[in-house]
């Protein structure tokens, strides 16, 4: 032990030779061990006493407790992200619904100003400030595993030339963007969208590194994690995994800066340079896929991050986009709807953009009050309602008990939380027609017509 320590260990004992009182024999305690070499260890001592030719001895029992206090450490530190995180998802529930209010109520001021095109711009703005607000919730979301994952065998070295062009034209000239692929074929099971806004999240904090220029490395490769990597967390599940890694000749971090990276709003750029959301993202999307993220710094060196997602055999074509005209139909229609909203303000916003599509519309304040207006307008055609409202009723518990007073109604919801969360919580089936909030009119439009067009909805 360090002299500070022997000398306190020495007092004990000497006590003890003089007084009897116990105090450290016959117990265990945690005490700093000092190597050959000088340097110390979190060490568990146990010294206990005997007797030879009438004489006491002492016996002590040395534990190196520098791989158990590793282990702790990151649970600890895995249990601090998972209450994050959680406080990170209602957060961001929450601020959905002021977004939704935001982006409907703009939506609705530009449609009636269409003669006044200065003040036009001016609702365009909002929304287009709401939406970035809800890139943001999505991040936090992300971070919190409640986004919404959609996850096929992706090929990563493909998807990594696929990007090449976009981060080169992302990255500043001064940065040169290098690849170390496998030999060998290399398959993920994720998000190929979310996996893309993960690795681009990567190559921007590796800029940031890089002040005055560098190099960025992209390589891919096939690990077997057997759950005692050195830089695996406790949680992490044993098997082979695709490896997708960012490495940059940057300014590297120090230990410090490394425990706490992950952490949603944390960053160490300058005031307005960031949100501090891009790593937590990146965390949360490596959770929510059953995978890991790890990351190795030295000062002064560069970092590299690894990615560690499932691995599969083969790849899944990509779908078609979307075709954006399509998106922006906003089809309206002359049915009766019956919503179920909690919060006024969205229940206003979501009433008058209804109208606007020419839809007769009845409002409900909670589920009781919903099932109240049913039974008493047989003309309602379908049920829009929230998901998570107060008062012991959920949204998904109104469906069903409407479906009870007309077994054939069209039932379509939204939340602020993804559908996989409200999968996982036993609030809505994966087949439910579900709007994410905030949405825009056009979306609103359109699932309101899938979800008449495809009658009940199948428990």
């Amino acid at each position: 032990m360090p002299p500070v320590y022997s000398e306190h260990h020495d007092r004990y004992v000497s006590s003890f030779l003089k007084t009897g009182e116990r105090k450290i024999i016959g117990t265990g305690r945690e005490v700093t061990g000092l190597r050959k070499d000088g340097s110390t260890f979190p060490m568990g001592l146990s010294v206990g006493e005997a007797k030879q030719d009438g004489e006491s001895i002492f016996v002590g029992i040395v534990h190196d407790l520098t791989a158990r206090k590793h282990t702790e450490e990151q649970l600890r530190q895995s249990q601090k992200m998972e209450i994050v995180g959680q406080l990170s998802g209602g957060i961001a529930h929450d601020f959905n619904n002021l977004l939704t209010v935001m982006i409907g109520n703009a939506e609705h001021l530009g449609e009636q100003l269409k003669s006044r095109e200065d003040l036009r711009r001016i609702a365009d703005d909002i929304c287009r400030s709401g939406e970035r607000g809800a890139e943001l919730t999505q991040r936090l979301l992300a971070f919190s595993r409640r986004q919404f994952l959609q996850p096929l065998a992706v090929d990563c070295h493909e998807l990594l030339d696929s990007m090449h062009k976009l981060l080169r034209r992302t990255l500043r000239e001064d940065i040169e963007i290098a690849t170390a692929f496998n030999p060998g074929a290399v398959f993920a099971f994720a998000d190929r969208a979310q996996l893309e806004s993960a690795v681009l999240n990567l190559a921007l904090n590796a800029q940031d590194a890089m002040p005055s220029g560098g190099r960025l490395t992209l390589s891919t490769d096939v690990v077997a994690l057997d759950g005692y990597e050195p830089d695996a967390h406790p949680e992490v599940s044993a098997g082979d995994y695709a490896l997708i890694a960012v490495t940059d000749n940057g300014e590297g971090m120090t230990p410090d800066v490394i425990g706490r990276v992950f952490e949603p709003f944390y960053t160490t750029k300058e005031v307005g340079k960031g949100s501090g959301l891009g790593l937590s993202m990146v965390y949360g999307f490596a959770k929510q896929s059953n995978g890991h993220v790890s990351i190795y710094s030295e000062p002064g060196l560069g970092t590299t991050v690894r990615l560690y997602l499932p691995r599969v055999g083969t790849a899944v074509p990509r779908s078609p986009e979307p075709d954006l005209a399509d998106q922006e139909a906003a089809l309206g229609g002359r049915e009766t709807i019956l919503v179920a909203e909690d919060d006024p303000f969205v229940r206003a916003s979501v009433v008058r953009r209804l109208e606007s599509l020419g839809y007769t519309v009845i409002a409900a304040v909670s589920g009781d009050d919903a099932l109240g207006k049913l039974r008493a307008n047989p003309d309602i055609d379908m049920l829009l309602t929230d998901i998570v409202m107060p008062g012991g009723m959920s949204g998904w518990e109104l469906a069903d008990l409407a479906r009870q007073v007309r077994n054939n109604l069209p039932v379509a919801f939204s939340s602020g939380y993804a559908l996989e969360t409200l999968v996982e919580k036993g609030l809505a089936s994966a087949r439910s027609i579900v709007l994410t909030k905030p949405y825009r009119k056009a979306e609103l439009a359109r699932r309101v017509r899938e979800a008449l067009a495809a009658g009940a909805p199948a428990s």
